[in-house]
C-alpha cells in the first residue's frame, strides 16, 4: 500500500491548488467516506494518494492538465506493480483516477471506490478551501478573481474571443454545480454547507466588484 510518506515525493509542497495538502485532505476525505459507505477501503486510499501524482501541477495552466488523470493512472499501475498488488485490484485503482476528472466525461466513475475519489477530490473544491484554491489557481496562472461573464459563456460554457476566465468564471462553469454531481450519501451531504459558502461568496464578490 502507498504511503503518506511516499506521496509527499509525487507532488510539489508549492503548489497551492493541487500540491501535497491537497492529497491529504482528499484522502483523509476518501477514507472517511470509504468507512461509511463500505467501499474497499485499500483501493480507495490508493487511489486517493495516486490521482494527481502526474502532470497535475498547476504552472502551466489547464493546458498542462488536460491529461493528468491518463498519466497518473499510468503511474498508479507502476507504482502498485512494484508492490504485488494483483492485475485486477491495479485495474480498479486505476479506474479510480481515469475517472475523478470534471471536465473529462469519457470514463464515468462506476464503481463504488470510483465514486468515493471523485466525491472527495470535488469536495476539495468546495467551501472555504475550494474558493481558496479556485482564486490560487487564477493568481498563478495570471488570471483575474473577477471578470464580467459574456452571455455565451452563461449559455454554453464557451468564451468569447479575447473573454478572459476568472475565479468566477470557474464558479459560474463548474463549482456552483458540483453539489449535484456528487455521488454518496455521505459527500451530499458534507457538501450541503460547503455549497452554501460557495455560493454566498461569489455572489457577495459580483456585488462588490460591480460596484
Amino acid at each position: 500500500m502507498p504511503t503518506i510518506e511516499e506521496a509527499q515525493n509525487w507532488y510539489p509542497k508549492n503548489d497551492p491548488v493541487h500540491g501535497f495538502d491537497h492529497i491529504v485532505r482528499v484522502t483523509r476525505t476518501a477514507e472517511y467516506l470509504a468507512q461509511r459507505e463500505g467501499a474497499d477501503l485499500e483501493i480507495t486510499r490508493a487511489a486517493a494518494l495516486l490521482h494527481d501524482a502526474h502532470g497535475s501541477s498547476t504552472v502551466g495552466g489547464e493546458q498542462g492538465r488536460l491529461e493528468h488523470h491518463l498519466l497518473s493512472a499510468k503511474f498508479a499501475r507502476q507504482v502498485l506493480t512494484v508492490e504485488d498488488w494483483p492485475a485486477n485490484r491495479i485495474a480498479a485503482v486505476q479506474h479510480c483516477i481515469r475517472a475523478h476528472r470534471f471536465r473529462n466525461k469519457t470514463e464515468p466513475p462506476q464503481s463504488l471506490q470510483a465514486k468515493i475519489l471523485f466525491d472527495a477530490d470535488k469536495l476539495d473544491v468546495l467551501g472555504a478551501i475550494g474558493i481558496a484554491r479556485t482564486i490560487a489557481y487564477d493568481v498563478t496562472i495570471g488570471q483575474p478573481i473577477y471578470a464580467e461573464s459574456s452571455e455565451q459563456f452563461l449559455l454554453t460554457g464557451q468564451k468569447e474571443p479575447g473573454e478572459l476566465h476568472s475565479s468566477y468564471h470557474e464558479y459560474l462553469y463548474k463549482l456552483r454545480k458540483i453539489k449535484d454531481l456528487i455521488h454518496t450519501p455521505t459527500a451530499k451531504s458534507l457538501a450541503e454547507e460547503r455549497h452554501r459558502f460557495l455560493i454566498r461568496f461569489f455572489e457577495q464578490l459580483a456585488v462588490e466588484m460591480r460596484g
